[in-house]
């Protein structure tokens, strides 16, 4: 294999860089030509191709977001939008291909696996829900960034004997606010997964004013049901009952952003050799995944096919600290 390229999809994580520029060094030590995808499937519909040295690269180890760029293609789910990928891939003479993305990502990856491309996939998502691989790229920086926003605002809650609501992102997948929640010692923990009672969540808030706390710190998934919002509208109606006036952040993009952390630039550089070296020994049609602290490949197939549970015995831990 002579000539490969990589793209970025979906939403960005940090350490979308220090990844891309490990598929590129280990590409080059083997010989290879890489080239650059811009803004993921689109790019690749429209032919947006740049080849790559270890110049290219240098230099964004530290770098949030993706220089390459990303974007969400529904013209890449239909059998022409592919039609068109695999052309531009074949005009460019592009023998192998890097997805870095999450689950949509790979569900592109896996179509284009099967229409005869050599593709092998890398996660990157900051909600951490991508089966066989313990840790995506991403959600270490994304954790600390919530945890950091966490720890400031319980300062200014303590201030103010205030309740405060703080939204994490997470559609789905609660593991943001879960592991956030944990390690922010917040006294209630909301996410998708879990239906929790708007009646219970007032008890907890009155309990702990009886008893003389400072502040009520609750972190939230933004795909929690009935939502942020809906839950800080019924605690203003009742106010007088809780004793503490109730503030709501949204912590939103924040989390998507910034430097990435030591664990998710080493996590990138593993998974970006190990995703080239998969080519070059002939893979494809594979995600490139930690498990154990080692690196091993699962087949796209199984991947798109599960749903990555929420760890529950984090969740009764959390049960138990609240107390």
């Amino acid at each position: 294999m002579k000539r490969i390229a990589v793209l970025s999809s979906g939403g960005d994580s940090p350490g979308f860089n220090p990844c891309i520029r490990a598929v590129v060094r280990q590409g080059l030590d083997y010989g290879m030509d890489v080239f650059g995808v811009e803004r993921g499937y689109i790019g690749l519909i429209q032919g947006r191709f740049r080849q790559l040295n270890a110049r290219s690269v240098g230099g964004i180890i530290g770098r949030g977001g993706t220089f390459l760029g990303t974007a969400r293609s529904e013209e890449f789910k239909t059998a022409l939008g592919q039609r068109e990928a695999i052309r531009n891939l074949n005009v460019n003479g592009i023998e192998g291909l890097v997805v870095i993305g999450g689950d949509g990502s790979f569900r592109g990856a896996q179509a284009l696996h099967e229409r005869g491309v050599k593709v092998v996939g890398i996660p990157g998502t900051i909600d951490n829900d991508i089966p066989y691989t313990d840790m995506s790229i991403g959600a270490d920086t994304a954790l600390n960034t919530a945890l950091d926003a966490i720890d400031k605002i319980k300062d200014t809650a303590s201030s103010h004997r205030r309740a405060f609501i703080i939204e994490t992102m997470g559609h789905e997948s609660g593991y943001l606010a879960l592991i956030a929640g944990l390690a922010g010692g917040a006294e209630i923990i909301l996410v998708p997964e879990i239906e929790t009672k708007l009646e219970t969540i007032v008890a907890d808030l009155q309990d702990s004013y009886t008893r003389g706390k400072n502040h009520f710190i609750i972190v939230a998934a933004e795909g929690w049901k009935p939502g942020t919002q809906a839950l800080a509208s019924h605690l203003r109606e009742r106010q007088e009952e809780l004793g503490f006036p109730v503030r709501v952040t949204v912590l939103g993009y924040v989390q998507r952003g910034g430097s990435p952390s030591a664990f998710d630039r080493l996590l990138a550089t593993r998974l970006g050799a190990a995703a080239v070296a998969a080519l070059h020994s002939g893979e494809s049609g594979v995600m490139v995944g930690l498990i154990g602290n080692k690196i091993q490949t699962t087949l796209l197939s199984k991947v798109v096919k599960q749903n990555k549970s929420l760890d529950m015995s984090f969740y009764e831990l959390a049960k138990v600290l609240e107390k």
